[in-house]
């Protein structure tokens, strides 16, 4: 029966048979294929946000200009209604990629977003075999892959 409890222990199986652990070199060796893992998890779903932000598919075309946000206690309904001229047509998108390019992109979205979540349940159940130093590794994978890879978003 396998415990439920976190344990220090050097000995541990992780995902499969042939990953299987015994003393301190070993779990060196687990820890930072974990910790790499995560990390890559990390740099994967910023990668999936930045095809997304690069195509147009993320975020429908907008016809016209956006309103105010809201009117403040002193002015009237009629100030903090939208007027005629925020609601005339902005300019026009250039035109998007072509069909083919769309579903190319969608494709490697979706190939991408499968590697995602395969390798998420995957840490997940890194995590779940109750050992310390596996845990430490996919939580400070974690950290410093989001320190390397969240700020890229900001210049996408």
């Amino acid at each position: 029966m396998m415990s439920m409890t976190f344990g220090v222990s050097s000995s541990v199986t992780l995902l499969f048979d042939f990953w299987d652990v015994h003393g301190p070199a070993g779990m060196v060796l687990s820890v930072i294929v974990v910790f790499l893992l995560t990390v890559f998890y990390e740099v994967l779903k910023v990668w999936r946000v930045w095809l997304g932000n690069g195509s147009k598919l993320s975020q429908p075309p907008s016809q016209y200009a956006s309103p105010p946000a809201c009117r403040t206690d002193n002015g009237s309904v009629l100030e903090s209604s939208p007027s005629e001229s925020s609601l005339t047509p902005i300019e026009p998108r250039p035109p998007a990629a072509s069909t083919r390019n769309s579903w190319l992109l969608h494709i490697i979205q979706t190939v991408l977003h499968i590697l995602q979540v395969s390798l998420g349940y995957m840490l997940m159940l890194c995590v779940m075999s109750y050992n310390t130093w596996i845990f430490i590794g996919v939580v400070a994978g974690s950290v410093l892959g989001y320190f390397i890879s969240f700020p890229l978003l900001g210049r996408v």
